[in-house]
C-alpha cells in the first residue's frame, strides 16, 4: 500500500483531488445556468416592458380620439362636464 508523506494513503489525496476538480466543474456550470437565466430574464423583462409601453400608447391614442370626437359631437355635454369638474376640484379645495 502506497503512503504518502503525511501518512494518508494515495488513493484518498487523488480521490480527494478529482472530487474537487467535479465540484470545481459543477459550480462553474451552475454559475453558466445562472448567467444564462439571467440573461435570458432581463430580456423578458425588456420586451414585456417594450409591450407594456406600445400598449399604453395605443390606449392614450385612444381615449384621445375618443374625447375629441365626443367633444366634436357633443359639445355642450362636454362644457357642462367640465365645469362640473372644476367645481368638485374648487370644493375641494376650500371648507364649505
Amino acid at each position: 500500500m502506497a503512503q504518502t508523506t503525511a501518512g494518508k494513503p494515495a488513493d484518498f489525496t487523488g480521490a480527494f483531488g478529482d472530487a474537487k476538480k467535479q465540484a470545481s466543474g459543477v459550480a462553474d456550470a451552475f454559475t453558466d445556468a445562472a448567467q444564462d437565466v439571467y440573461g435570458q430574464a432581463r430580456d423578458s423583462a425588456a420586451d414585456l416592458a417594450d409591450t407594456a409601453q406600445a400598449a399604453a400608447r395605443k390606449t392614450a391614442g385612444s381615449f384621445e380620439t375618443a374625447l375629441r370626437k365626443t367633444v366634436e359631437t357633443q359639445p355642450y355635454m362636454a362644457v357642462a362636464i367640465a365645469l362640473g369638474v372644476g367645481w368638485l376640484l374648487g370644493r375641494m379645495r376650500r371648507p364649505l
